[in-house]
């Protein structure tokens, strides 16, 4: 838990990278924690998610609630999230994963979990969830991956894609170009 954590606060320290979790000090997380409250959340969940391993329902649930009360960031409890969560805005934000990996970036009012059937999303490392984005249903997003503002993605994503539009649709792959597979089959 206190690694994972020290991983999300590693985010905050230059925004828009992934920062060194060595390079935290007592003082540096502090100041961190007074001034961002979406690092507040993180370190709730996380003692939350620890409570919840010890068995520990009441303070659990107390701390569960809070976070959605207090920020607005709704994060199943039983996820498994690796370190260097970011949430920068979590008011509206639903996470609901079967697993996510490290570094994943979820800006804004962000829905993530289930479509038709009771299965949650996978989503691998580096990940970059824009604002708005949903990404729904049983599928993979891989590592490397760029979901764009308000995309809706219901299919399953390769490493290192971007996906735009509704329904959300792959344009790059690495940031290479790829064909639109719509466009071709129409003019066959």
């Amino acid at each position: 838990m206190l690694e994972d954590f020290k991983q999300d606060a590693a985010r905050w320290l230059m925004p828009g990278q992934v920062g060194a979790p060595n390079e935290l000090t007592i003082v540096k997380l502090f100041l961190l924690l007074v001034t961002h409250a979406p690092l507040r959340a993180m370190l709730l969940w996380r003692i939350a998610g620890w409570l919840k391993q010890k068995r520990v329902p009441i303070l659990f649930g107390i701390l569960h609630r809070s976070i959605l009360f207090f920020f607005g960031l709704e994060i199943c409890d039983a996820a498994k999230i690796g370190g260097g969560l970011y949430v920068p805005h979590p008011v509206g934000t639903v996470i609901q994963v079967e697993r996510m990996g490290r570094n994943v970036s979820v800006i804004a009012s962000a829905t993530i979990g289930l479509r038709n059937t009771y299965a949650f999303p996978r989503i691998g490392d580096n990940v970059f969830v824009g604002a708005g984005a949903r990404i729904l249903g049983d599928i993979t997003i891989g590592n490397d991956a760029i979901i764009g503002a308000n995309a809706v993605v219901i299919e399953d994503v390769p490493a290192g894609g971007t996906v735009v539009g509704i329904p959300g649709r792959l344009i790059k792959i690495y940031g290479e170009a790829v064909a639109d597979r719509r466009q071709d089959s129409a003019h066959a």
